[in-house]
């Protein structure tokens, strides 16, 4: 059997190919995360970093692409997965069984899902894709994040980031076989640890321009 139809034929394959590029978003995540710290610093520190990022084209749109694929590869898996569910499965189950018990992260992935890409989209057209060239990105971001309501909007959404992210991190692994008894109740505590770091790390920067910057 060809990889390709494994991948996209089978329901084990588009589970695989959930994980690898669940996997690859929370890299992603995590170096996103470590570059909003920069706003921390202030204006020019922040205005000198995304600088830095346009000085790297054509690499930043290669990355760029390559980012929006796994995104869709992992929404259009996700979709399909979903509805080949409900038309399998058209009755809830009585009981549900997994490593880490019925949890509302795995209640909810994809309606989770749905909400994060409302978000993702106007993030982008928000911040990634505005004019930089009259009001530099930081005094954008001060200015969205003055009205509180951006806030908490904001920060709403980096709740039900962390809420995916989960149930999705330890899932990521036991879909890829790294569900050894022995191993998993750790990797299901990293699991919380890492969705705390991302939904307290992106969700604060919101609060903390409206209060100090």
């Amino acid at each position: 059997m060809n990889w390709y139809r494994f991948l996209l034929g089978s329901s084990v394959g588009k589970k695989i190919l959930m994980a690898l590029t669940g996997l690859g978003m929370v890299g992603f995540l995590a170096v996103h995360l470590l570059g909003n710290m920069m706003a921390f610093g202030g204006a020019d520190a922040f205005n000198g970093y995304a600088a830095k990022l346009h000085a790297m084209q054509p690499y930043l749109s290669v990355f760029n692409i390559g980012l929006a694929a796994l995104a869709l590869i992992h929404i259009a898996v996700g979709i399909t997965l979903f509805l080949e569910n409900l038309h399998a499965r058209p009755a809830k189950y009585q009981k549900f069984e997994s490593p880490g018990g019925r949890t509302i992260g795995s209640n909810t992935m994809p309606y989770t899902g749905g909400l994060i890409l409302i978000f993702v989209i106007i993030h982008l057209v928000k911040f990634t894709f505005s004019d930089k060239s009259v009001t530099p990105i930081y005094q954008q971001m001060a200015a969205t994040f003055s009205n509180p309501l951006w806030v908490i909007f904001y920060v709403v959404a980096m709740v039900v980031v962390a809420v995916h992210i989960s149930h999705g991190f330890w899932s990521l692994f036991q879909t890829l076989g790294l569900n050894h008894t022995r191993y998993m109740p750790l990797i299901m505590k990293l699991g919380l640890v890492v969705a705390y770091v991302f939904g307290i790390g992106f969700g604060i920067l919101p609060i903390y321009m409206l209060i100090i910057a």
